[in-house]
């Protein structure tokens, strides 16, 4: 469904030259949920633009739903739905005309328009919401309403680029339910680009992570976690020097910070009986323990040094390259 190469963008700006995705190859096959992982600035949203015809590439080649990105972009357009960040609603319109004014953009008749609408706004929990004004909706329906445009034309495959930012759990919940029915139930092929470590670990059948433009990993979210060498036991004791000595010949990568100390053990379900006994034994005070599986988060922190969270935090996308790429 996707089969892309070398795909990269540089953006010119004021400072210079700026590569926002330095050169990709992403595959996708038919029916797939596949997640595109990073923190904000990566490239996730670049990539996707190029994927979606938004925007060209300054390098690389392409298929999409078929087609070539470059030399049939029409074609593609006629084959995928896009749901952006931003929502492509009219504040101001109904919600009914805006999916009947979507489908006729794409060719569906009067009649065609408005049967499709009817499926949609069933499936999408959207049902009495047809004669609201967009702008009364509430941030998950909006959502639900944005999805449902993309959908309107019977697209193969939908890019859906960060689609819960914003929402409250509740919301974020029932989208999730919503995009788990798109891929079940219908068999569309979904590429979903997101920052929420547990919106990846829980839809997605695959998982490809980028950073500084780069794809750094790729694989199924337990594959991922694999990478990651055992599980994290994270111990707090009123004598944290001691705990360590136990945690060194328990296991390895050993931090210390107050009165925390953290190691990593092959199994830390089968470690725990053992280190309860030695503290024990040593008369030292456990005031908490915990073992944790690996996550996402961990992948990245292994691949790249730091963790998704912080990066997240700490590289912001260039505003000049937002501004550049909205006038592309």
């Amino acid at each position: 469904m996707i089969h892309a190469r070398g795909l990269a963008r540089t953006f010119t700006t004021r400072r210079g030259a700026v590569e926002a995705v330095a050169g990709v190859d992403i595959d996708v096959a038919p029916g797939e949920l596949v997640g595109f992982l990073g923190p904000n600035g990566a490239g996730k949203s670049t990539t996707l633009r190029m994927l979606t015809t938004l925007i060209n590439p300054t390098a690389g080649t392409a298929t999409v739903a078929g087609h070539d990105l470059l030399t049939e972009p029409v074609a593609v357009r006629r084959r995928i739905g896009y749901v952006g960040q931003n929502g492509g609603a009219g504040p101001d319109c109904l919600v009914g005309e805006e999916l009947i004014l979507q489908g006729r953009f794409y060719g569906l008749s009067a009649a065609e328009s408005a049967a499709r609408a009817g499926e949609l706004i069933r499936d999408l929990d959207l049902t009495g919401l047809d004669t609201r004004v967009v702008n009364t909706l509430s941030g998950g329906q909006r959502r639900r309403l944005d999805i449902a445009m993309g959908l309107m034309h019977l697209p193969t495959l939908l890019f859906l680029d960060e689609p819960s930012t914003g929402l409250d759990p509740q919301s974020r919940a029932n989208l999730w339910g919503h995009i788990r029915g798109l891929h079940a139930e219908r068999g569309t092929t979904l590429f979903l680009t997101t920052h929420y470590l547990d919106e990846a670990d829980a839809l997605c059948d695959r998982i490809l992570v980028i950073d500084k433009g780069r794809i750094v990993a790729e694989g199924t979210p337990d594959a991922l976690k694999r990478r990651v060498s055992g599980d994290l036991v994270v111990v707090e004791s009123t004598d944290p020097a001691r705990t360590a000595e136990i945690g060194r010949r328990l296991g390895s990568e050993l931090s210390v910070e107050a009165a925390t100390v953290r190691f990593r053990v092959a199994d830390g379900a089968a470690v725990l009986p053992t280190l309860l006994r030695e503290m024990d034994a040593a008369g030292i005070t456990m005031t908490a323990v915990e073992v944790r599986r690996p996550s996402l988060d961990d992948v990245f922190l292994t691949l790249t040094g730091r963790s998704l969270r912080e990066a997240e935090a700490a590289v912001p996308e260039p505003a000049a390259t937002r501004t550049t790429e909205a006038r592309s």
